[in-house]
């Protein structure tokens, strides 16, 4: 019967076919312009046409991007370090600075100028989703059980190398700061760059080395965590600082609105959205529903804070961490988005920054002396500076050096900051190159550090 029909239905077309077209049949339309059969395109070409196309070419860089990415972060696994180094590689990998000088034609067929646009915004929702998912894992209580002490660290790995990243501001401006940009914007964003710490890298590189529930571990992560708040907000200053135009009073403004929407968040939307998150006896914890109420507020919250001007991570931010739910939902929520978030768009993510990296620009002997002197001093800053706050605390040497260590991590939240920079104007292309490196070298120190200290110490 299947196959009357098929017949009944070639007839017809077929009948129709030499009714209806006429002299028509000669020719085959393609698009806007008619062609002979026997100028009909070849079936490659027609699929190299297509990969050309936004979505097709889309759909290539995802694939190819996962692929490296996952390459990239065994590798770093297989070397000791968290797979995020392997990963923020990768991104810097597929950029100019590799692909684009291996292999020019490749890498302009793989990210054209034309596809970029697409790529970024993607990158930016996974950017959203990762700050909401560092919100929901920040713990008030690691701050509170360790008050002093976590302040005391936390301010000065803060302040210390602000202070030196506004120093070294001063000889960098002149012929790194892009037209147009204030000392003032500039040398705060110098600082802020020396002074973030990678909370969420940091957790995963003391699960590693099983340090979690030492007390060097724990003040690592209750000053990160502290940190990276303080961080943020001065980050969200300097950034109404430059939306602004320079103006204190509008900046002052922005801030304000802000601290009116935290309040918000905190007082009025975090208790009606309790019991809608409670989970009764019987009832699915993760239903639709619950999960589209959380990522309807994280999404929502990241609109508020983009549409004040201070961007749109703060907002994710807050959201996660204002959530009001239990430790089993939060635990639960963030491991079914920080699996999608890890796999897909935070790849993108270092994709993106990567084509924005170009080590190239660093042509010369004084380039590279600058990316040294930025080292040594986000090193001497961060880990100098929060190894002598935690001596000052009556942490031992070793312990202290190991808490420095630590702090001196930054990784993907330094490369989010830097990318606000960069989108902002703040930073010229070379120092954004020379910041990304920054990232991945004082990253990437921080497991030999630590395991050196422990291996003298006995603690390996």
């Amino acid at each position: 019967m299947i196959a009357l029909f098929i017949v009944a239905i070639a007839g017809v077309l077929n009948v129709g076919d030499r009714a209806m077209s006429g002299g028509r049949n000669d020719r085959l339309v393609t698009g806007t312009q008619s062609v002979a059969p026997a100028d009909a395109p070849r079936p490659w070409d027609r699929w190299r046409a297509n990969i050309a196309l936004p979505l097709p070419r889309l759909l290539v860089q995802i694939v190819l991007v996962i692929l490296v990415a996952r390459l990239f972060g065994a590798a770093a696994r297989k070397l000791g370090q968290p797979s995020v180094i392997g990963e923020m590689a990768a991104g810097v990998a597929l950029g100019p600075s590799l692909l684009g000088a291996l292999s020019p034609h490749t890498y302009q067929s793989l990210f054209p100028a034309s596809s970029l646009g697409v790529l970024g915004l993607l990158s930016q929702i996974g950017v959203i989703l990762f700050m909401f998912i560092v919100g929901l894992d920040f713990n008030w209580a690691h701050v509170r059980h360790r008050a002093r002490s976590v302040v005391v660290i936390s301010n000065i790995s803060i302040v210390l190398p602000f202070l030196l990243g506004v120093c070294a501001a001063l000889a960098l401006y002149t012929e790194h700061a892009p037209s147009g940009i204030s000392f003032r914007a500039f040398g705060l964003f110098m600082g802020i760059a020396m002074s973030i710490t990678a909370f969420p890298v940091l957790a995963r590189i003391l699960d590693e080395r099983r340090l979690l529930d030492t007390p060097v571990g724990a003040m690592a992560l209750s000053a990160a965590a502290l940190g990276d708040v303080t961080a943020w907000i001065l980050l969200a200053f300097v950034v109404a600082f430059v939306t602004a135009a320079g103006s204190i009073t509008t900046a002052a403004v922005t801030i304000g609105t802000t601290v009116a929407f935290a309040a918000l968040m905190i007082l009025v939307v975090r208790p009606l959205v309790r019991p809608l998150l409670s989970a009764g006896a019987g009832r699915d914890a993760f239903s639709k529903e619950r999960m589209a109420i959380v990522i309807g507020i994280a999404f929502a919250s990241a609109l508020a804070t983009e549409v004040i001007g201070i961007h749109a991570l703060f907002g994710a931010f807050l959201a996660g961490a204002a959530l009001p739910a239990d430790d089993a939902f939060r635990s639960g929520l963030h491991d079914r988005l920080e699996s999608f978030s890890s796999v897909l768009l935070l790849p993108l993510f270092f994709a993106f920054t990567g084509l924005r990296t170009q080590i190239g620009l660093l042509d010369d002997g004084r380039s590279w002396l600058i990316l040294a002197g930025i080292i040594a001093i986000a090193t001497a800053g961060k880990l100098g500076g929060s190894a002598i706050a935690a001596r000052s605390t009556g942490m031992d040497w070793p312990s202290s050096f190991v808490l420095g260590a630590l702090m001196n991590t930054r990784g993907l939240m330094e490369l989010i900051a830097l990318n606000v920079g960069y989108d902002l104007g703040v930073i010229s292309p070379q120092m954004f190159t020379i910041l990304v490196l920054m990232a991945l070298v004082t990253t990437a120190m921080t497991g030999p550090l630590v395991g050196l200290v422990q291996s003298r110490s006995g603690q390996a």
